[in-house]
């Protein structure tokens, strides 16, 4: 097999995606603008924070997506360039996909579905529960952790808003509606990758 074709397996699929179209060098976000970013979606609300985007990101991007829409603010006020801009900008990939063989597997979304279901319960079994109890007292829905799958739905119940086996089924349901996000976003991102299904 020559050296282009040799297969390569990677899970953080950030880095795949630089290493096949490049990676836009934006720097880092300073802890006191995510700060102020943090406390302004807070506060404001989404649909303030998409208003002071700028219009090439904004056309860009997810607006529906907290985390998107706030990444662009942050660099956007941290940097006084949108982020397009910085895309724009972005270099040549290390590892063009002429020059590969770049693969997808795509799972079956049923049995995906089931493994995600059985994933929670273990969790659960776990002491997720009780992680989430430790953390209740400091409990901030702004704060990135407040946004891990699950999360939300165990601290609902904790604070005595639904029994567990709702909140249970809610997190195994948003759980399972990530994975329909992430597969359209392979869908999207990934066309020219050659595709393997699983039965």
């Amino acid at each position: 097999m020559g050296e282009a074709l040799k297969p390569c397996c990677f899970s953080d699929l950030a880095t795949t995606i630089s290493l096949t179209e490049g990676l836009a060098e934006i720097p880092h976000t300073p802890p006191e603008v995510r700060a102020e970013a943090d406390a302004r979606l807070a506060e404001a609300g989404l649909a303030r924070m998409v208003a002071e985007l700028d219009a090439e990101t904004a056309v860009r991007i997810d607006l529906q997506n907290p985390a998107r829409v706030q990444r662009a603010w942050e660099v956007l006020r941290a940097t006084g360039r949108g982020l397009a801009r910085w895309q724009a900008e972005t270099a040549p990939p290390l590892l063009p996909l002429s020059d590969a063989t770049a693969l997808v597997i795509r799972p079956d979304p049923a049995w995906l579905a089931q493994r995600i279901d059985s994933r929670f319960d273990l969790m659960m079994a776990d002491g997720a529960l009780e992680e989430v109890r430790a953390a209740l007292p400091g409990w901030d829905p702004t704060l990135p952790s407040a946004r891990a799958i699950g999360a939300p739905e165990l601290v609902a119940h904790l604070r005595g808003e639904i029994p567990l086996d709702e909140a249970v089924a809610a997190a195994k349901l948003a759980s399972r509606q990530y994975a329909k996000r992430q597969r359209t976003w392979f869908r999207n991102r990934m066309r020219l990758w050659h595709e393997i299904r699983l039965p």
